[in-house]
């Protein structure tokens, strides 16, 4: 694994093979949902996998015009006899696909309980994947590899990275030839986990999410409160929508999570030579940092090791290549840094990720009014540099939303408060891209509706993707038997992961969720279990 350049998306796989279908098992309640074959690509992660597609409107509006096709997929319950109803999953981005999720979340250790519980259902949702995929045909010739903002150096660089926002946001207007891209958002994707629902016959769903997939989460419960069931939503943003203040928060999370990085470092000092005590080694951060903003080593500059940190803390399992990277650049390894002979991509190229970044981009900019004034950024980013200097400068920094063509068409999805007590929420006490702060928000919103499970964990993921067993026993006591906590705290966890099933976690949350092996500027970047924005 080696430091690569500096912004990086998480791939997502793109899925060409046509789904099969075939009836409809009749041992569940009346589906017009016919479960077939999945995608080679999806099939070969568990042969227990269905797949089909259920038809929603593009406009909900205007329901009688366009329909476009969802991609769904099951893991159907062992024990139909104690089958409660379906668990509708999405595992972030937003854009991710979630096909596979349903045998991601039984591979990592989901108990045997809540998968005889439910059919777990996962989705591709609209604009991504296999549901109606959207592009703005994002090439080598754009300096735009990721919805992860590069580090700001100065005032400048903000100026400069406005010209490449504008230039991203006309290249997806110019791609967008089917109209698809102002429908891309996340009160349509929650109409569609209700359409779903109604399909497969249920009165009501419950729902997981994790990242961004909290926001989805908040948004179904509160848009459809009658006909949802149990819902948990882990690693929160704090409302139903990504907005620019919650961006900027990722500079909160990395100042409350790189401690945890920092104590492991030094207790490995005579292994990685990084700092003897935490303080000594944020000071070798920062000191790196800056280094590379002078004088990069080949394409690995400041921001490129600032965004790798950043990813990194992301979940424990990374730390070891993180300090393995920073020791090559302190002895001037740069061969070992950048990894020789990466491919060039063509200008040409359309990026594998093409489509993650453009559902991504949908979804952000037209759920809310982002700020549109360059000076906006430019004093969010000198603020930010200074509150959060770890990473504040890029959190806050301009993205394509600043240039948007589409105004939202609804605003964004209002935190019911009035329905039944069915929300569990379960954030870490550390997190890089959604720092506990965004549970609060949200546990505020929800009101009686909701419960606070704070964790004394540190990366992205808790339920299944975490290592605390008092959280896996608290979210799965209220996923089988209903049993709502109290607000209530976990300590630290008491249980180690073998290194396999560690990685398998790190490696699933989200696509953010998959190993990444994304590229910028044609080059290959650390295969991390990192975010395209957090998730």
């Amino acid at each position: 694994m080696k430091l690569r350049r500096s912004v990086a998306v998480t791939v997502v796989t793109g899925i060409a093979a046509t789904l099969v279908a075939a009836p409809a098992q009749a041992d569940g309640p009346a589906t017009w949902v016919e479960w077939g074959v999945c995608p080679e690509e999806i099939a070969i992660v568990s042969p227990t996998l269905q797949c089909a597609t259920v038809s929603v409107p593009l406009d909900y509006r205007d329901p009688d015009g366009v329909a476009i096709d969802i991609a769904v997929s099951r893991i159907a319950s062992a024990k139909p006899a104690e089958r409660r109803g379906i668990l509708l999953l999405n595992p972030g981005g937003p854009g991710a696909s979630g096909l596979a999720m349903p045998a991601d979340l039984v591979g990592l250790g989901l108990p045997s309980s809540v998968s005889e519980r439910y059919d777990l259902i996962g989705m591709d949702p609209r604009g991504g994947g296999l549901s109606a995929p959207v592009s703005c045909g994002f090439t080598g010739e754009l300096d735009y590899f990721s919805n992860v903002p590069p580090y700001a150096v100065d005032d400048a660089a903000v100026i400069e990275r406005a010209r490449t926002a504008k230039a991203a946001a006309e290249w997806c207007v110019a791609n967008d030839t089917e109209g698809r891209l102002r429908h891309i958002t996340t009160a349509n994707t929650a109409r569609d986990l209700n359409a779903i629902r109604a399909a497969l016959g249920e009165e009501k769903a419950s729902f997981y999410g994790a990242s961004y997939g909290s926001a989805l989460g908040a948004a179904y419960a509160s848009m459809f409160p009658d006909t949802t069931d149990r819902v948990v939503i882990d690693s929160n943003l704090g409302d139903t929508h990504l907005d620019y203040a919650a961006q900027r928060r990722f500079g909160l999370g990395v100042e409350q999570t790189f401690p945890d990085f920092a104590a492991w470092a030094a207790a490995r000092h005579g292994a990685y030579g990084l700092g003897r005590t935490p303080a000594q080694v944020r000071k070798t951060y920062f000191r790196l940092a800056e280094r590379l903003d002078e004088t990069p080593v080949g394409y690995v500059n400041g921001a490129a090791f600032r965004f790798t940190t950043f990813a990194a803390l992301y979940g424990k399992v990374n730390y070891p290549a993180l300090a393995q990277d920073w020791q090559s650049l302190l002895r001037g390894e740069d061969a070992a840094v950048t990894g020789a002979g990466d491919r060039v991509a063509t200008p040409a190229e359309v990026l594998p990720w093409d489509n993650f970044l453009s559902a991504y981009l949908a979804v952000t900019c037209n759920d809310v009014n982002w700020p549109e004034d360059v000076r906006t950024y430019r004093h969010a980013v000198a603020k930010d540099r200074k509150r959060y200097p770890m990473y504040g400068a890029a959190s806050a920094n301009i993205t394509p939303c600043a240039y948007w063509a589409h105004e939202p068409s609804e605003p964004p999805v209002r935190i019911n408060d009035k329905g039944p007590r069915n929300v569990l929420i379960v954030p870490n006490l550390r997190d890089p891209g959604t720092p506990h702060r965004g549970g609060e928000l949200i546990r505020e919103k929800f009101a009686k509706r909701s419960r606070l499970v704070s964790v004394d964990g540190s990366g992205h993921g808790v339920y299944v993707y975490g290592d605390n067993a008092c959280a896996l026993n608290v979210t799965t006591a209220y996923l089988v038997d209903g049993t709502m906590p109290k607000d209530t705290s976990c300590g630290p966890a008491t249980r180690r992961l073998h290194a396999d099933a560690a990685l398998r976690r790190a490696d699933t949350l989200g696509q953010l969720h998959c190993r990444s092996a994304a590229t910028f500027g044609g080059k290959a970047i650390k295969e991390y279990a990192l975010p395209a924005t957090r998730g």
